[in-house]
Parts: structure tokens; sequence; C-alpha cells
């Protein structure tokens, strides 16, 4: 274990190390460093990983939509217990995505990477070779609390950033996402159509191996550290992005940008010194690690952790709705008296052609948000987005053509992506560092929320028959979202977390 270093030993150390330095005692913060140092060819290497782990979600998600059918026709499930399949999935999310937050806020973002790998990658492997139905849906679920642990590899790497890039960056970091279920679709259409769904669940863990493998290469974030007041180890990794990167860092002493943090770490560290049984640290560290999650209902955080609940929820609800929705109106055997997107399938591959072509939709919607983030910040980026979406959803309150619901829908996935995008910049960026997975995670679970009884209401209008119901419910819940955002007091574009929180 390596030794704690006490504050004057750090200054003495660092003084050592900036002898020029000694009598003024210049210092700079990490946010000061990495813009000193912009983004380079380290933060590559960051952007790969934790793209690698979005790829492995993704893939994990998209999968739903080929294992749920071929799962019930060899089977002979119900159509209740087909939806069990997804449901299991993204209430595995909700656990995953809380309990990661607040584990990685205490414990580390780089110890939570694997946790995460190896739940994803053993729980996915193993579910190829379930017997029974039963034994499908646990696995499936312990696949989905590894999958809620995506937070935090977005979280980790705008870590990495500075501000002036994050906006930009966040979008490029999305593609990944879109490039997993764009992979994934065309693995299915591949694997599905000479093999069986039990192949396509093996190879499509392999992402998440893949991020086992690379785990020793993956570092401890530095504003973590900060965060923690282990400045010696914040600075030694920043000294290898100054390396990486070819660029200097600025002259003088890192320090903290939370002093509060380090006396907490100071305190952490009392207690840990204590002679307490094992039975008690194990307590301590436990209401230590919930504390953080209780801190987002304080007076000052609780209406922006509400408002960030209901745009996580809304904006979720939207985007699997849409995706739920294409698939059921381009149904070419509706059992409701006029049908949309009357298709002839002319083949087996049809599904796996149209969930590709639906994917690409995605594509549209980062370039949207990448153009308008940091040019019209992220609240009006969103409202905007969410406005257009909405825009596209109103014509299909009553049946359209089936090129006309194509392109609706299309534009409609397109809006929501980039409104879903926005919103994985804003909601890291306006929590203090200390609680800043905690509160993605939390907001991340509330989308998870939505994902899950989304095909139990909107959907289910729709194969009800009711498709303008269905459509004003999404109308209603974009509205909602595009509210939350107004109400929202903070707009983060180029501030740092600190300094909104301190007005």
């Amino acid at each position: 274990m390596t030794p704690r270093i006490s504050s004057g030993e750090e200054a003495s150390l660092l003084g050592n190390q900036f002898p020029e330095m000694e009598g003024e005692n210049p210092v700079y913060t990490l946010d000061e460093a990495l813009s000193a140092m912009k983004f380079g060819k380290y933060q590559g290497l960051v952007l790969a990983y934790a793209g690698l782990g979005w790829i492995s979600e993704a893939m994990e998600i998209m999968i739903l939509s080929f294992v749920g059918p071929a799962v019930k026709s060899q089977w002979k499930l119900s159509s209740a217990e087909e939806s069990a399949l997804s449901t299991v999935v993204f209430f595995g999310m909700l656990v995953g995505a809380y309990s990661s937050g607040i584990l990685s806020d205490k414990y580390g973002r780089r110890k939570c990477f694997f946790g995460i790998g190896v739940v994803t990658s053993g729980a996915g492997l193993l579910s190829a070779f379930s017997p029974n139905y039963i034994s499908l849906v646990i696995s499936r679920c312990l696949v989905g609390v590894g999958l809620g642990g995506g937070v935090v590899y977005l979280t980790w790497f705008l870590e990495f950033v500075p501000v002036s890039y994050r906006g930009t960056w966040m979008v490029v970091f999305s593609t990944f996402w879109t490039a997993g279920t764009i992979l994934e679709a065309a693995l299915a259409w591949i694997v599905m159509t000479k093999l069986n769904w039990r192949w396509l669940l093996a190879l499509s863990s392999i992402p998440s191996f893949s991020l086992l493998f690379f785990y020793g290469l993956a570092p401890e974030s530095p504003r973590y550290l900060c965060m923690k007041g282990r400045t010696i180890d914040a600075h030694q990794i920043l000294e290898k992005i100054s390396l990486v990167n070819r660029a200097k860092l600025p002259p003088g002493m890192l320090v903290s940008d939370d002093r509060t943090a380090e006396q907490n770490e100071e305190s952490s560290s009392a207690q840990d010194a204590l002679p307490l049984s094992v039975s008690s640290k194990m307590t301590t560290k436990f209401k230590s690690a919930f504390s953080s999650f209780f801190m987002l209902f304080s007076p000052k955080l609780v209406w922006t952790t509400l408002l960030l609940w209901v745009l996580f929820f809304a904006s979720a609800f939207a985007y699997y709705g849409v995706v739920l929705l294409t698939s059921q109106l381009s149904s070419g055997d509706s059992k409701c008296g006029s049908t949309v997107l009357q298709k002839e399938k002319s083949n087996d591959n049809s599904l796996y052609v149209d969930v590709f072509i639906t994917s690409l939709a995605e594509l549209p919607g980062l370039l949207l948000s990448a153009i308008i983030v940091d040019k019209f910040g992220r609240k009006l980026s969103m409202v905007v987005m969410f406005i257009l979406a909405c825009a596209f959803l109103l014509p299909l309150v009553s049946h359209q053509s089936g090129t006309l619901t194509t392109a609706l829908l299309f534009g409609a996935r397109m809006c929501v992506t980039g409104t879903i995008t926005v919103g994985s910049i804003y909601a890291p960026e306006i929590y203090p560092t200390s609680m800043r997975n905690t509160g993605y995670g939390a907001a991340d679970g509330a989308g998870k929320i939505g994902g899950m009884v989304c095909p139990l209401v909107a959907v289910g209008l729709v194969t009800g028959c009711h498709q303008m119901a269905a459509i004003i419910l999404f109308e209603v819940v974009i509205v909602l979202a595009i509210v939350s955002v107004l109400l929202s007091k903070f707009e983060t574009k180029g501030k740092h977390s600190k300094t909104m929180w301190m007005h």
C-alpha cells in the first residue's frame, strides 16, 4: 500500500521539483493544467477505452430486439415473458446506475471498471448457455447491473478533458453508442440468419471482455484524486499526460479545487486508523458511500436533482418509445384497422435490415448536437431539439403514408438522440466533483425507469390500436422535459461546477 503523504511533505516534494518557485509558491489547479495541455493523444487513449465501454453497453441493449423474438419462438413463451427479458435488463441497469455512481465517488472510477467488466462479460457469456427461461432472465438481469455502470465511463472520460473541449468531445464520445447499435444490428444480421441466438449472446460479450483485458492500462481520474486530496498521485498522472501530449504543465504546485474534500479525506484517514472491528469499518464505509447520494436531496441540490431526473426520465421514455414505435408502425401484420408503413416482408432478413437503417438516424442527431451544444449552450440546445422532436411526432396523431411515417420517425429519433447526448454532458457538469458520478448515476437511473415504463404504457397503446393517445403521451412527456430544462437555473457551458455552486 502506498504510504500517505502529509500536505507539508507534499509541498516540500513539489518545492524540490520546482526549486525556482519555492519563494513565490505559485500554484495551479487541475483545470488550468488540463487547459494548458489541451486535448491530445493521452485523452484519445482514454476516449478509446471509455468508448469501448459504451459500445459494449449499446450492443447488450440492442440485442434485446433480436433475442426476445427468437427465444419466444424456441421456448414457446408468452408475450409477457418475452417482455420480461427486456424489463429485467432495465431493472438491473437501474440498480447498477445508482450503485456504481455511489461507489465510484467513494472508491474511485478505476476500481468500478473492474467490477463492471467482470459482471457484464461473465453474465453475458453465461446467458448464452442458459438451459431454461428462468436462468436466462437472471443472467440478463445481472448483465443489466453491469451495464448500469456505463455512466462511470462517461464521467471518467470528461474528467480528463479541458472544460472548453467538453461539449464537442462528449458528442464524439456519443458516437461510440451509435457505433455499438449499428455493430450489433450487423452482427445479428450475420449470426442470426446462420446460427442462433446463443451465438449472438456469446459474441456480443466480446467488447466487455476486452475492457477487462485493457483494464491495467486505465488510469485513475486525476479529478477524483484531487477531490480526495491525493494531489501527488494526480500530479503523476498529469506528468504522463504532458509527456504523451508533448505539452508543458504550468509552473508551480498542483492544488485541489476542493479543500473541503481534502479535509474529508483526512478525516476518513483518521477514522481508518482507529482500532475498529472489521464489521464496524465496513459499516462506516457503507454509510460514507451513501452519504453522497443523500446529499443530492440537500436544500442546495434537491431542486436540481429532481429536475434532472425528470429530464432523463423523459429523454429515455422518448428515445426507447420512438425505437419501439418504429417497429410497431412498421409491422405489416397490424391488427388495427388501418396500418402504416405497409411493407411486405419478403425475407427473414427484413428485421435486421430495418433495425440497421433505423440506427443510422442517430448519426445526424449526433452531428446536430455537436454543431449547437457549444454554440448555443446546453439548455437552449436541448430545448430546440425537444421542440423539433415534438414537431416530427405531431403529424403521427393520425395515420400517414409509409414514406412520411418513416421520415417523421427518423427525424424524431435524430432529435431525441441529440437531447440525450447534450443531457449527458449537462448532468456531470452540473454537480460538484465529490458527487458527480452519484448525481449522474441517479439521473441515469431515472432514465432507466423511463425505459422500463415506456413499453408497458406507450407501445401498449399502439398495439391496442390507440396510436393517437400514444403520440399525445409522447408529446406530453417531451413537454415535461422542456419545462424541466427551462426551470433549471444553471447553464454549464464553459463554467466550472465549483464556481456555479458558489453563487
